[in-house]
C-alpha cells in the first residue's frame, strides 16, 4: 500500500494526507442511525465520488471547490478518492430544502417552521415548499447535528459570510434540482459544506449533490402525504427499522437482496444525473 498518513476514519469516509494534500476516500460502508453496518454496498464509494466530481466540474464557475484531482490518487484508492486542498472548514452544515421531509418534517409538525423559517399550514410529508429554504444545522463531531437558524449562523460566522453561505447553498440547490428534474429526479434537499482555502477564499468542500448528501426521489412516483421512494440508503434504513434492531452498535448484517437493491438505487441516480453508464470502479488511468 502507498505510504500515506492516515488522519481520520469516519462512518463512511477516510481521510489521509499525501504530499501536503488531503485524500478523501469514500468507502463502501453504509451507516444508518449513526451506526456503521457490517455489510458493505459494492461500488457505493466510487459512485458517490464520481458523482461529486461531476458536480464539482459543473459548478466550478460559481464557486471554487477543494478538488485537485480525481485521478492522481494511490492505486488502491482509484475511483473512490479525490486529492483535495486542505480547508479550514466552517462549522455549519448548509442545507437547502425544496420539499418537506426528514428532520424538517418533524420540526414543521411541532412548530410550523423549519430552522426558524415559517411555512404555510397544511403541508404534508413530501410536500413541495413554496420556494427553497436555507435550513442550516450544527456540525457535530459526534452524535446528531442540531437545527439552527440563519441568525445563529450570523452570530457564529458574521453576516457577510452567513449571507454568502445562504446564497451559494440555495443557488447550487436550485441549479442542481433543475438539472435533476430534467432527468426525472426531484432533489428534496441537499447538504453542502464550505471552508476557507489558504488564500482566505470561501470554497466548497466535502461531497456535492450525492445520494448520501441529498434526498433524490423519482419524479414520476412523487406523491405528497406518504414516504417517497428514494435513490439512497433509505431502503437500508427502512429494512433496519423493520428488522427489530434497537439502533445501537453493533449493527446487523444486511441481507444480499437489500444490498443489491441499494446498489441499484445509487447506480441509477448516478446514471440519470450524469448521463453516463456505470461500468464499474474506474482504473487509475481514469
Amino acid at each position: 500500500m502507498t505510504r500515506v498518513q492516515h488522519l481520520h476514519t469516519g462512518k463512511v469516509r477516510d481521510l489521509y494526507r499525501d504530499r501536503g494534500d488531503l485524500l478523501l476516500v469514500a468507502s463502501d460502508r453504509i451507516s444508518v442511525y449513526d451506526v456503521t453496518l457490517p455489510t458493505p454496498v459494492p461500488d457505493k464509494g466510487a459512485l458517490l465520488t464520481q458523482l461529486s466530481v461531476w458536480w464539482f466540474e459543473r459548478f466550478r464557475d460559481l464557486v471554487g471547490n477543494h478538488l485537485i484531482s480525481a485521478t492522481d490518487v494511490p492505486a488502491e484508492f482509484a475511483g473512490r478518492a479525490v486529492r483535495c486542498a486542505p480547508l479550514s472548514m466552517i462549522k455549519v452544515e448548509c442545507i437547502a430544502r425544496g420539499y418537506l421531509s426528514g428532520s424538517g418534517l418533524r420540526e414543521y409538525r411541532r412548530s410550523g417552521t423549519v430552522s426558524g423559517v415559517p411555512l404555510p399550514p397544511g403541508l404534508e410529508e413530501g410536500s413541495r415548499l413554496p420556494e427553497p429554504i436555507f435550513t442550516p444545522t450544527t456540525k457535530a463531531e459526534t452524535g446528531h447535528d442540531e437545527a439552527i437558524t440563519f441568525d445563529d449562523v450570523v452570530a457564529q460566522e458574521g453576516r457577510d459570510t452567513a449571507e454568502r453561505l445562504r446564497e451559494l447553498t440555495l443557488r447550487i440547490y436550485e441549479e442542481g434540482a433543475a438539472h435533476a428534474a430534467e432527468r426525472g429526479i426531484l432533489v428534496a434537499d441537499t447538504k453542502l459544506e464550505f471552508g476557507w482555502d489558504a488564500d482566505g477564499r470561501l470554497t466548497l468542500g466535502d461531497e456535492l449533490l450525492t445520494s448520501d448528501s441529498s434526498r433524490f426521489w423519482p419524479a414520476d412516483e412523487w406523491e405528497p402525504g406518504r414516504p417517497q421512494f428514494a435513490f439512497d440508503k433509505q431502503y437500508v434504513r427502512d429494512w433496519a427499522t423493520s428488522s427489530g434492531w434497537d439502533r445501537t452498535p453493533p449493527g446487523p448484517e444486511i441481507p444480499a437482496d437489500v444490498v443489491e437493491a441499494t446498489r441499484r438505487r445509487y447506480t441509477e441516480a448516478y446514471e440519470r444525473l450524469t448521463g453516463r453508464t456505470w461500468t464499474g470502479v474506474p482504473t487509475p488511468d481514469g
